[in-house]
């Protein structure tokens, strides 16, 4: 890579944005920071930019910007604070842009980097579930490039490189299985969250942790996949693979399946984007096939995991409803870890907000921010009126 490429890091204190600081930090002479942002902890923030000296440092919680101010004081950053600060940050032209605020809060930031038509590395798939059709319609008007950071879809676009879409026959996104992969339904009635978010094979947040034991994170990814990847949902497909060494594989019409194989390291596919479209050295740890000596693959079970069905039937659907299952998982994977509802819970309480809310298609983003906000308050009215046991 030819010259320093400057960087703006959403979400800097998150897993994803530690583990793009590592990278950087491995790779200093290669990059410049602009702006780096946090939620609300600000002590990390403060720590962070204070060693690789951003142009400003951005916090979304308005009441902390006095804290973030004080501890850079004297350090020469910028500091700022609030949800218009960050769409200011994200304006400012970086290279390339991390989107790895969790959630739908990460959306108008994410949008404005894009809008900016530049590089955007795009972790948040919350947005692109809730908001697919407007995002890439963005980017088709901005001319931006979208480079997948979740370790299927960038594996996904590995296997892509040096092909054409149109010659693929099937795309297959692998999943762990979680840590109930074995659990009968009775079992996994009786889980409680400190087992939701221990994750078998990746050091991932509460949330996501949670989504992956439900399979509702692989559900999102499979419609983050149809937008990213435009071969049709029939062509969409899920395999559970334990040993998360396969990260996804590209069938072709001749038959040829490409598959990328990795450490579950998600330095690993940071990486990858961070100096796409060249190569980035790193010291993750090399995959040592003879050490695993086995790959499993078996099909997942809707079932024990209805999550996949209602992934796949919200992206059929279309309009909506793909905001609505996001919106409403994220009610139910909250409800879940504060002891309010039941594991099992949270796939009925995304169905039932699917089923009992039905607005029209988002056609601007403040419109899906309204369906976003009604399908919370209407999957918060269901655990009110129905009986969920915690």
């Amino acid at each position: 890579m030819t010259g320093q490429r400057s960087l703006s890091i959403f979400g800097a204190t998150g897993s994803i944005g530690l583990s793009t600081l590592d990278l950087v930090r491995q790779h200093r002479d290669q990059y410049r920071l602009v702006a780096l942002t946090a939620n609300g902890n600000v002590a990390e923030l403060a720590k962070l930019a204070r060693e690789f000296k951003p142009d400003v440092a951005v916090v979304a919680d308005e009441g902390a910007n006095g804290d973030l101010r004080d501890a850079l004081d004297g350090t020469g950053i910028k500091t700022a604070a609030g949800a218009d600060a960050l769409v200011e940050a994200a304006q400012m032209g970086a290279d390339w842009t991390m989107a790895a605020i969790v959630g739908c809060a990460g959306l108008p930031s994410t949008m404005a980097a894009i809008d900016a038509g530049k590089t955007v590395a795009l972790a948040n798939k919350e947005a692109l579930v809730s908001a697919g059709d407007l995002m890439m319609a963005a980017v088709e008007r901005s001319g931006a490039t979208l480079l997948p950071v979740d370790s299927e879809h960038n594996a996904i676009f590995q296997c892509l490189a040096g092909g054409r879409i149109d010659q693929v026959r099937k795309i297959t996104l692998t999943a762990s299985g979680g840590p109930f992969r074995t659990f009968g339904l009775e079992q996994m009635r009786g889980v409680t969250p400190a087992q939701a978010v221990a994750h078998p094979n990746w050091d991932m947040g509460a949330k996501i942790s949670v989504d992956s034991a439900t399979m509702m994170n692989k559900g999102l990814e499979l419609i983050e996949a149809h937008h990213l990847f435009p071969v049709g949902l029939d062509k969409l497909d899920i395999v559970v693979h334990p040993q998360s060494v396969i990260h996804s594989m590209v069938e072709y019409v001749d038959r040829s399946t490409l598959a990328q194989l990795g450490s579950p390291d998600m330095r690993i596919p940071i990486a990858s984007t961070l100096a796409w479209p060249e190569r980035l050295e790193t010291n993750s740890e090399p995959l040592d096939l003879a050490r695993i000596s086995k790959l499993e693959f078996e099909a997942p079970d809707m079932v024990r995991f209805p999550a996949l069905r209602l992934a796949r039937a919200a992206a059929e659907q279309g309009g909506a409803a793909p905001a609505i299952l996001n919106a409403a998982n994220e009610i139910a994977v909250a409800a879940f870890l504060a002891g309010r509802i039941g594991f099992l819970d949270i796939a009925r309480l995304v169905e039932e907000t699917l089923t009992g809310y039905a607005p029209n298609a988002p056609h601007t983003l403040d419109h899906l921010f309204s369906i976003d906000a009604a399908a919370r308050e209407y999957a918060k009215g269901l655990m009110e009126k129905l009986s969920y046991a915690a």
